[in-house]
């Protein structure tokens, strides 16, 4: 079991179950609708297809400069990885679209740049664009599920084109999940830049960009409560600690710390995405990212 563990990077899922979960809250869903529950086990099963499937796809590559991988070392065919992989892939698609109801456009469009990242990560240097379209599908797709409840009325009558097939959905998308998956996009792009580039890239200070979900209008929401003060506080300075402290470890040149606390952070980000609207929850996910970097050390996040 731990061989396929490592395929999947299950250390990182957690990050899938946030990001969903922001999404699903930034479009106006409630945490009671059970077609949350469905978009979690949908995008968990994408993301761990798609992992599965990277290493299927690096084969060649780890055999010669990372031998200890699963698929190499012999502890997992290929055959097995592919089929497992892709099976995965299908019916984490289905479950989006036939139980999370999310938009088959954004679906597709996930499921194309995982496989499209997966099969060009190591040839093409700007597949580090497609890494961060991978978390912006992910977040677009789960944010898109209530355009359905947009668009029809009672008795099934389409009155809305905001879940017709074309491009057009785009703009029925809310602002607010499209600003936390764009920003969450960026982060994952410098975030990779910094990874490959040993920790001189200068795009260093775009891992400061999912600060604009924060920024994005909610913030100026905020109520006088003692519960969304705290929260704010304590997201925004668990955030800064994590990017700096990353920051650091990247001069120091300690490549694989800084990315494992960076990776830790998709869950801080998420928190600052709803920290006004759910204070509790984003006081939760801050929680989990300590747990991750632990979590880390039995199962590695590369």
């Amino acid at each position: 079991m731990r061989p396929w563990l490592h395929l999947a990077r299950i250390s990182n899922l957690p990050t899938v179950w946030t990001n969903v979960t922001a999404a699903w809250l930034l479009s106006g869903g409630g945490l009671e609708d059970v077609r949350l529950c469905w978009l979690i086990l949908a995008g968990s099963l994408l993301y761990i297809g798609g992992m599965i499937l990277n290493d299927a796809a690096d084969v060649k590559f780890d055999r010669e400069h990372r031998p200890e991988r699963p698929i190499p070392s012999g502890l997992v065919s290929a055959r097995a990885a592919w089929s497992v992989g892709l099976g995965m892939m299908v019916v984490g698609a289905w479950l989006a679209f036939a139980k999370g109801w999310a938009h088959p456009l954004f679906i597709a469009g996930l499921v194309v740049c995982i496989l499209f990242y997966d099969l060009y990560h190591k040839p093409w240097a700007g597949s580090v664009l497609v890494m961060g379209a991978c978390r912006t599908m992910l977040i677009a797709m789960s944010g898109s599920a209530r355009l359905i409840d947009l668009a029809f009325d009672e008795g099934g009558e389409l009155v809305a084109p905001a879940f017709r097939l074309g491009f057009e959905s785009l703009n029925y998308l809310p602002r607010l999940v499209v600003i936390h998956a764009v920003a969450v996009g960026i982060y994952t792009v410098a975030l990779s830049m910094a990874a490959r580039s040993g920790g001189r890239s200068s795009v260093r200070f775009l891992l400061w960009v999912p600060l604009l979900s924060l920024l994005s209008g909610k913030a100026v929401e905020m109520t006088l409560d003692s519960a969304n003060p705290l929260a704010l506080v304590v997201v925004l300075a668990a955030f800064a600690l994590l990017v700096i402290s990353a920051q650091v470890r990247l001069r120091a040149g300690r490549i694989d710390a800084a990315v494992g606390l960076l990776l830790a952070g998709f869950v801080i980000a998420d928190a600052l995405a709803i920290c006004t609207t759910s204070p509790v929850l984003a006081l939760v996910f801050v929680a989990v990212a300590p747990m991750l970097r632990f979590w880390q050390r039995w199962v590695a996040a590369t």
